[in-house]
């Protein structure tokens, strides 16, 4: 038990100045009767300086996906890249978008600029946290892209594209060792993704996404294979849109220095003339401490949803507030 002449002691033992624990050996710190300001004396001839004691930052995922079990429940969090890229450039522009159900959209081709702006915005919110006992939640997220014609001055400018995707999903934390990196969650949800036009331009589709997420160090990788809900006959816009916008993905993802790699691979994972797929990678590099710069590269189909069965490669530059996850 520690008496409170004893605690009296160790707070003048504490307060002897630095210079004073400069002993010439250990035997003069062993005279120090305070256990505290011995140990310092010894620490000081050692060579130690007082260094407080840091914290470990918790990984990205375990930081963006409330891992460590904290129940902030509606609290806003990053989901995919919040982005502007004033220069968005296509190799190949599409003025025609066709639908094997609807047909081609239009006898007049658009007259589409091949340069246009793209922006995105996207978050999550926890709406339940460990829902079977200490663990289980469930999340919602909103993604919105838009294609818009900015440069294409003698049409007005329109917006040619903007893909809106709500999802909600349930997301079950672990911490279990696979291929040398550990797998931090599993997920399944579901998701809806549209383009809000009608007629022969109406693209949309229902899916049922799976996802497990592994980390190593800088590095993420989170698998997303998905099933597209059938839809019957004539209510399909595009019968043919998993043979082109895949059946699954891989994103791998890289923090350091500021610094955010991605690459995005899709797959249609059928073969012969049903085999397509794309490639999209992302490069964000700081300006300032809230501010970005962003350089995208995609190559492939589907692209947007109006484009999902246009092949083209994609240039874009531009500043990003958020990135994954």
């Amino acid at each position: 038990m520690i008496r409170p002449f004893q605690i009296g002691i160790a707070c003048a033992g504490l307060a002897i100045p630095i210079g004073s624990l400069a002993m010439s050996s250990l035997a003069d710190c062993a005279t120090i009767e305070a256990d505290i300001a011995r140990l310092a004396c010894y620490d000081q001839l050692a060579g130690r300086a007082d260094q407080p004691a840091s914290e470990d930052k918790p990984s990205l995922l375990t930081e963006n996906w409330e891992l460590a079990g904290n129940a902030a429940l509606f609290h806003l969090r990053r989901y995919k890249p919040v982005y502007l890229l004033p220069y968005f450039n296509a190799s190949r522009a599409n003025p025609t978008p066709s639908s094997p159900s609807r047909g081609v959209a239009s006898s007049n081709p658009a007259q589409l600029d091949a340069t246009e702006a793209k922006f995105q915005l996207s978050f999550k919110t926890k709406i339940l946290n460990d829902i079977f006992g200490s663990n289980g939640d469930l999340w919602g997220a909103y993604t919105q892209s838009s294609r818009w014609q900015l440069y294409n001055r003698e049409h007005s400018r329109p917006f040619r594209e903007t893909n809106y995707e709500p999802e909600v999903m349930f997301l079950w934390r672990t911490n279990q060792g696979i291929l040398g990196m550990r797998a931090r969650y599993l997920a399944v949800g579901i998701n809806h993704q549209s383009n809000g036009q009608g007629g022969a331009l109406s693209r949309s589709w229902n899916r049922i996404i799976g996802a497990i997420a592994l980390e190593s160090g800088q590095w993420t990788v989170t698998l997303r294979p998905w099933w597209r809900v059938e839809e019957h006959g004539s209510e399909d816009d595009n019968p043919d849109l998993s043979d082109y916008a895949g059946r699954g993905e891989v994103l791998a993802t890289r923090v350091f220095g500021g610094h955010v790699l991605s690459l995005e691979a899709r797959h249609s994972l059928r073969g012969g003339d049903r085999s397509h797929g794309s490639l999209r990678a992302d490069w964000a590099f700081p300006i300032n401490d809230r501010l970005k710069g962003h350089i995208q590269l995609f190559n492939g189909y589907a692209e947007s949803l109006i484009d999902y069965n246009h092949r083209s490669t994609y240039l874009g530059v531009g500043f990003s507030l958020v990135e994954w996850h």
